[in-house]
């Protein structure tokens, strides 16, 4: 079991841009330290979706009629909900001015993940495309090879406020399933698989202020849960739609 974790914010990074050399500039913050074992960096996805160029121009999107009428019933910016359609494989809910979709990753968030924040005037940012191959590489330019957990602020049901949830992920063991063992008193635990990336991500977040250009986070102290296989990343995440009690 782990004995203690702790959580340091890496110097400020520049603002990062299309082609930007995202590992370097996280190698710079570090001082060129290699990472240590049990190390975990936790990254805002934004710079990574900075960096490989996922900035869109809203005044040059033309909307579509639909976008036209979902954002004369929500009170959105057309431009906005147009590409919020183009990142939306569904739209789970629209209503109240809220935009609830699952995306073409296969989250299920709200705008599709599309934001405006930290991105200049007119604007926006959208996620990572392959945000699991993200942190693989990201991983691989590193020295130490850290685990690397791309992360996103989600929303949750039934919860007031945002959480942090890993949106990317390599080299960490993101669940951990404890089912079939037992519980103190020996009854066996059916349903216990706990979701360690959205944790790590968690952590990080605690440390990390949303307007400190400080978007890497360096959570230390995860032991044997740093893989020195990629795994299987933050895909297994995501619930299957046909498992969805409340989506439909």
């Amino acid at each position: 079991m782990t004995a203690a974790l702790t959580a340091r914010p890496l110097a400020p990074l520049p603002e990062v841009r299309p082609g930007d050399d995202l590992a370097a500039l996280v190698r710079a913050a570090n001082d060129d330290a290699p990472f240590a074992p049990g190390d975990v960096l936790v990254v805002s996805h934004k710079v990574v979706s900075k960096a490989e160029g996922a900035l869109i121009d809203l005044r040059a999107v033309t909307p579509s009629p639909r976008a036209v009428a979902l954002a004369a019933e929500l009170e959105k910016e057309p431009a906005l909900v147009e590409v919020i359609l183009g990142q939306t494989a569904e739209i789970v809910r629209a209503r109240r001015g809220v935009l609830i979709c699952r995306t073409v990753h296969g989250f299920v968030c709200a705008n599709a993940g599309v934001d405006r924040s930290n991105v200049a005037e007119g604007w926006c940012v959208t996620l990572p495309a392959d945000a699991d191959a993200s942190a693989r590489a990201l991983r691989a330019a590193l020295p130490g090879r850290p685990a690397v957990v791309i992360a996103d602020s989600f929303g949750r049901a039934w919860r007031q406020g945002q959480a942090e949830v890993a949106i990317g992920c390599a080299g960490l063991e993101t669940l951990d399933d404890q089912r079939g063992g037992t519980d103190r008193h020996g009854r066996e635990l059916r349903a216990t698989v706990i979701a360690t990336a959205d944790h790590v991500a968690g952590a990080a977040d605690l440390v990390r202020g949303k307007t400190s250009g400080q978007p890497a986070v360096v959570v230390g102290g995860l032991g044997a849960r740093v893989t020195a296989e990629d795994g299987p990343g933050a895909a297994v995440l995501r619930r299957a739609a046909e498992q969805d009690l409340f989506g439909a």
